[in-house]
């Protein structure tokens, strides 16, 4: 019989079905228990997983162990640890532990802490994540882990995103359960990311400086053809593409994330591909995961899979469209309004308490979607703007503007349709989709479009799940008093009508993309933060603090902590950019414009051309002059920027950094293309953008 590529799917993952396989079943049960926190996980119940999980492991190749963990960098970090080990006759056994797998230990201090460790005070605890599975890659066996201090201050960005769907967990079934769900006693985020990606041949990126070491061009003139053409969005993938495609997919399915989706983007050499759904910490798992096969898989083929949000200047940049939704251990979609939502009281309220959510606490939002990449992205044509707002659709945001004004009429939600009389009539999607907008109801689903695509999804989904949890709280609040004079329905809808009321300023279904927009949303009082460095203080704001210490999701040092490493990032991340362009200004174009400069003079002595080369030669020493003044003035700038502190340097950064680096690029730029190519060292945006095309 003919093995099929699918046949292999999950065999690298260590998954429930694993477990049940290989564990005494007395010993699998109380493993279902620890997950659903009925019991805790023995030493012996520890054990006896260790076991079979090294038996599985060693079975698929693997010689190693690692703990994998999310550290404050946004990447993800491992320490191997070999099965092997001598006995007492020094010969070989291979051993793994419950103890070993529970937890294991790194260098804390060598990792971001933000103050919370000194440097001699190096210890850091990694400790095994039940919820998320085991899974082999090549020949190791990756354990999820969360990452501590010798104090258990959260050191990761996975450890808060457990603790925020706990609490968003708790407030939603107190929720249901006085709407009278009373058999529900779990409530669980889902998540899908859909991941854009460029990719440009391996030769191309390995001679480009800049995207080596900062993930985007810093300089570049535009191509002759751009994106406005409009013909690169779904159409046919190329061969070289087809077979990465195909690889990523297998590698992706082995370890048992569902890659569903695969096509062109907007951009020359821009792909997307979109996972199926899954509870939101195995999602971010698995989308770290992807990244790195991403790059990886990319390598082999030859290419760089570049996910920096703005790779190519004046090109659409990428994003991670984080689709979020709330699931019940009875199997209900709380953020589905089925064909009747003015009589889904349970989504109403969560709809509603959506809405007062972003409302709150857009800053937290705008910062944790975002990353000094994400600047040069937010705004364009691809992306949403700046500023937090949410789209309903018609049908959701009608309804919710007719119960705010005490008109409530039936929806259309359930009306069919066929474009064609030879076919069958399907159900009316009940929202359109809004690309404007930051956080948008697409049907059954919420779309957060603003995270950046390098960007880990757990700070902006530990944020999403905090304010909700608080919100719900409030609701709760509401409907408790509603209801002891009021019934149900009456409760509910006051209770949509009083949030409408409040914090409805939030709703807007128009272009996102528009200066009218910027006013309108300037008069509603909503936020329009321009720079990530600009929101990270939100983050110790004392509602922010006071918001994450009421559900135990951070404490004020973990804040405190995150803004100073947040500081010190975005104040690296330009200065290694700045750095990076004046020396690739200085030992590579400069000299180019410096040869093409000696042509122009060889050629004044001919008769013929002797005008035309003294202008040329006059245009481009001219740029030669202005680039190399501006280099001097940024080396300066830079100098008397290590001299201020984080948050000063950040706002220097912005107002005066970044605007000499663009101003440098347009001369760049311009200068480029007075250089023949035999002169211009760098490949340029043609060749890295349109030589994936067959």
């Amino acid at each position: 019989m003919t093995k099929h590529v699918f046949d292999d799917f999950g065999k690298y993952l260590f998954n429930d079905a694993e477990m049940k396989k290989r564990l005494p079943r007395n010993i699998y049960v109380k493993w279902v228990n620890s997950l659903k926190h009925e019991g805790q996980l023995s030493q012996n119940t520890a054990d006896a997983i260790a076991h079979a999980m090294k038996d599985w492991a060693l079975s698929l190749g693997a010689t190693h162990y690692s703990h994998w963990f999310q550290p404050l960098t946004g990447a993800t970090a491992q320490k191997h640890e070999s099965f092997l080990e001598p006995d007492a006759n020094f010969e070989p056994l291979t051993r793994f532990s419950g103890k070993m797998l529970i937890r294991g230990n790194a260098d804390g201090s060598s990792f971001p802490t933000g103050g919370l460790r000194a440097t001699f005070e190096a210890r850091g605890y990694t400790y095994w994540d039940i919820t998320s599975p085991a899974f082999v890659r090549d020949n190791i066996l990756y354990i999820p882990t969360v990452f501590v201090s010798y104090n258990y201050d959260s050191l990761d960005l996975k450890a808060p995103l457990l603790k925020s769907i706990e609490t968003l967990s708790a407030q939603s079934v107190k929720v249901l359960h006085l709407l009278g769900q009373t058999d529900v006693t779990t409530v669980t985020p889902v998540l899908g990311t859909e991941q854009e990606y460029f990719l440009i041949k391996k030769e191309y990126y390995k001679n480009r400086e800049d995207l080596v070491l900062t993930g985007r061009t810093l300089i570049g003139a535009a191509p002759a053809k751009g994106q406005e053409s409009e013909e690169h969005y779904f159409s046919s993938i190329p061969n070289k593409v087809e077979a990465f495609m195909k690889d990523l997919n297998e590698e992706c399915w082995k370890v048992g994330i569902f890659n569903k989706t695969e096509h062109r983007e907007v951009g020359y050499g821009q792909f997307e591909c979109v996972p199926v759904y899954a509870p939101i910490q195995i999602a971010i798992d698995q989308n770290q995961l992807t990244m790195e096969l991403l790059r990886k898989v990319a390598d082999k083929h030859g290419m760089a899979a570049l996910l920096h949000e703005k790779p190519f200047a004046r090109i659409n940049g990428s994003g991670k469209h984080n689709n979020w939704s709330l699931m019940t251990d009875t199997g209900i979609n709380l953020t589905d309004p089925n064909d009747s939502p003015e009589q889904n009281y349970s989504f109403l309220v969560f709809v509603a308490s959506i809405i007062r959510a972003i409302d709150q606490y857009p800053e937290l939002l705008r910062l944790t979607a975002s990353g000094p990449s994400n600047d040069f992205r937010l705004g364009a044509n691809e992306a949403p703007p700046a500023i937090i707002s949410m789209y309903l659709g018609d049908t959701v945001g009608n309804l919710l503007d007719d119960i705010a004004n005490d008109r409530i009429t039936s929806t259309d939600a359930g009306k069919l349709f066929s474009p064609l009389d030879t076919l069958r009539a399907m159900p009316i999607d009940v929202s359109d989709r809004n690309r404007t907008s930051p956080f948008a109801f697409t049907g059954e689903k919420f779309e957060f479009r603003m995270v950046g695509s390098s960007l880990s999804c757990a700070p902006a989904n530990t944020v999403l799940n905090t304010i909700l949890a608080d919100s719900l709280a409030e609701s709760y609040d509401f409907l408790a008093a509603k209801l002891e004079k009021e019934d149900i329905s009456k409760a509910v809808f006051a209770l949509c009508k009083d949030i409408m009321q409040k914090h409805g300023r939030v709703l807007f279904s128009g272009n996102g993309y528009s200066d009218e927009w910027v006013k309108e949303a300037a008069k509603r009082g909503l936020p329009n933060i321009r720079s990530f460095s600009e929101c990270i203080d939100y983050l110790i704001d004392p509602r922010s603090i006071a918001l994450f210490e009421k559900y135990k999701v951070f404490s004020k040092a973990e804040l405190e902590s995150r803004a100073e490493i947040l500081h010190e990032q975005f104040n690296n991340s330009v200065k290694f950019e700045a750095q990076t362009l004046i020396d690739m200004l200085i030992k590579y174009v400069l000299p180019g414009a410096m040869d093409q400069l000696a042509e122009y003079a060889k050629l004044s002595a001919l008769p013929d051309v002797k005008a035309l080369a003294a202008k040329k030669a006059k245009v481009l020493g001219g740029l030669v002059t202005k680039i190399d003044a501006a280099i001097e003035k940024l080396s300066k700038d830079l100098d008397k920027s290590n001299k201020l502190d984080n948050g000063k340097k950040g706002a220097f950064m912005v107002s005066s950094i970044r605007p000499q680096m663009e101003d440098i690029r347009t001369l760049t730029d311009t200068m480029e293309s007075l250089i023949a190519r035999k002169y211009y060292p760098l490949p340029n945006y043609t060749d890295m953008m349109f030589d994936l095309d067959d």
